[in-house]
């Protein structure tokens, strides 16, 4: 056993707690690089813009990492993926944006794939033949954010233009289309931005951009039509084709003025609905405040219609309303039925100032006034109504009104409305009536000539002349004048019968004719001349001696 004593002599093992010492320098570094690492992602993150989801039905041209977002031709952001959606029928496309056009993406924005494209309005997107095909934007007017679009198969024709647009309708849409010139005096003014069929389908909606500064020119009394092709109409008041440019024959084009008559007004807001006319002359007619109606009965519907003019002295100064039929109760009998009316402002706007106040007072204003005006006219000038053609080649027509002093007297039954006004029939029908009846008559006689049996009097008429001649190789002309005038007058009567034998056809029908009364006067002279030689043949027959002797005594 070991001595206690030396064993507390040995030294023994004390304790020291470690002493502290700072932080290695070594350790500075990887917290530093950490620091650096947050910020910049904190700083990516604040300076990241959105990332937008864009649905098309095809991406042309559009590939990941390449194809870049533009703004006014500058890069906004870049498709990051491409892929299928929607079960295989459309191309999703994810794009990162830039922080500063975070504003830009809101509900209405419209993006689309900017591609060359060439339509009959234009030639667009030149420049991606170089850069290839990127995305376009247009902003919205929204202030609610999105993220997720559906983009457009076509650019919108409007991108970034000062202007308004405005909404015209019309019963169809004609050969209107997206991007369809719009006129304003022939000079461009805008174009057509959309179409859609009109709630209810009662007819097309159709969305028009007009540039500045002509939209201070649309005014609530501005008047569109529809300016496509060429316009040719030929009716009673004449020929005439109207046309806007090249572009608007090929492509389609709407076309807006101001009437003449149009008051001085503020532009329209932005919006504004309008009546797209068919053509320029249903666009800019003036309405008239006062119409009157009146009927007429004609003979015949045939070249009237429905907006055909009624003159009064040659001066328009209405329109036909309607045309259609009726059942006289009487006779049970159809009559045509011609509706007109009458705008008493045309013909108060061609009175003298000095009497303009009357002529107002007489027209419209006064009904008792108006109504002796109107009787005086008919019962006591002779106005009457009047069929006319207006273009032989169309066989359009119309109604004019023209005093006759001879025109016979009629009843009106002046408490009708509307009023029932007389007709006569105009010169050109009387004339084609004449001429009928000429014609008719004509043919008569055509057909009493051919039932006479000419051939045969023309062979009985040779045999006379025949037998006649020999009985005057032996006979002294001297001692028979009665004989010798008889055969003169008898040969003359045969002449003319040959003649007109042989021209009967050209003497009836041919293009020089004399008429009825030269045949009439030829047939008398044969009838003459046979009752002569028959009278001459019993003479001979009594008396045969007198061939020799000569005619004796009574």
């Amino acid at each position: 056993m070991p001595d206690p004593i030396a064993i507390d002599a040995l030294p023994q093992a004390s304790l020291d707690p470690p002493r502290r010492r700072g932080p290695s320098f070594i350790w500075f570094i990887p917290i530093l690089a950490a620091a650096v690492a947050i910020g910049i992602g904190v700083q990516r993150i604040m300076t990241e813009g959105p990332t937008i989801t864009i649905l098309f039905k095809q991406a042309s041209g559009v590939q990941a990492g390449k194809t870049v977002v533009k703004y006014k031709d500058v890069d906004i952001g870049q498709v990051t993926a491409v892929e299928l959606a929607d079960g295989f029928s459309k191309v999703k496309i994810t794009a990162k944006m830039d922080r500063s056009a975070a504003g830009l993406f809101v509900e209405d924005t419209r993006l689309w794939i900017v591609e060359p494209r060439i339509t009959l309005s234009g030639v667009t997107g030149l420049g991606t033949l170089i850069s290839g095909n990127f995305i376009g934007l247009q902003p919205g007017q929204s202030t609610k954010e999105e993220r997720a679009f559906v983009g457009l198969d076509t650019p919108p024709p409007i991108t970034d233009q000062p202007g308004k647009r405005f909404v015209l309708t019309a019963p169809d849409l004609g050969s209107l289309g997206t991007g369809a010139p719009l006129y304003f005096r022939r000079l461009r003014a805008g174009e057509v931005l959309s179409y859609a069929l009109a709630a209810g389908g009662s007819g097309i909606d159709v969305t028009v951009f007009v540039n500045a500064p002509y939209d201070q020119y649309v005014t609530p009394e501005t008047r569109f039509w529809d300016a496509s092709g060429i316009d040719v109409s030929l009716n009673a008041e004449g020929l005439a084709v109207r046309t806007q440019s090249l572009v608007s024959i090929l492509a389609g084009g709407v076309a807006f003025d101001l009437p003449s008559f149009a008051s001085t007004e503020a532009p329209s807001a932005e919006g504004a609905t309008f009546t797209l006319y068919k053509d320029q002359t249903s666009a800019m007619k003036q309405p008239d405040p006062v119409a009157r109606r009146f009927i007429l009965y004609t003979d015949s519907m045939q070249g009237l219609s429905v907006g055909s003019p009624v003159k009064l002295l040659g001066l328009t100064a209405g329109e036909i309303a309607g045309v259609d039929l009726t059942l006289d109760p009487e006779t049970r009998a159809f009559r045509p039925r011609v509706l007109i009316s009458f705008f008493p402002e045309r013909l108060i706007a061609r009175v003298i100032p000095e009497q303009t106040a009357l002529a107002t007072a007489l027209l419209h204003e006064n009904q008792a006034e108006r109504l002796a005006l109107i009787r005086h006219q008919f019962d006591d000038l002779g106005l009457r109504a009047e069929v006319r053609t207006g273009n032989l080649l169309t066989g359009e027509r119309y109604i004019a009104f023209d005093y006759d002093p001879k025109a016979p007297k009629v009843k009106i039954d002046w408490s009708q409305d509307p009023l029932v006004l007389p007709v006569t029939q105009s010169g050109l029908e009387d004339l084609e009536s004449k001429v009928t009846g000429i014609l008719e008559q004509v043919h008569a006689i055509l057909a009493t000539v051919e039932k006479m049996p000419l051939e045969g009097i023309a062979v009985d008429l040779d045999g006379a002349i025949k037998t006649f001649d020999r009985l005057l190789k032996g006979v002294d002309t001297k001692t028979l004048p009665e004989l010798d005038q008889a055969l003169g007058a008898m040969r003359s009567a045969m002449t003319t019968a040959d003649r007109v034998l042989k021209n009967t056809n050209q003497t009836l029908l041919g293009t020089d004719a004399p008429g009825q009364q030269e045949f009439r006067d030829a047939m008398q002279e044969i009838v003459r001349a046979a009752r002569s030689v028959r009278v001459l043949a019993d003479y001979l027959e009594r008396n045969p001696s007198a061939l020799i002797r000569g005619k004796g005594k009574e």
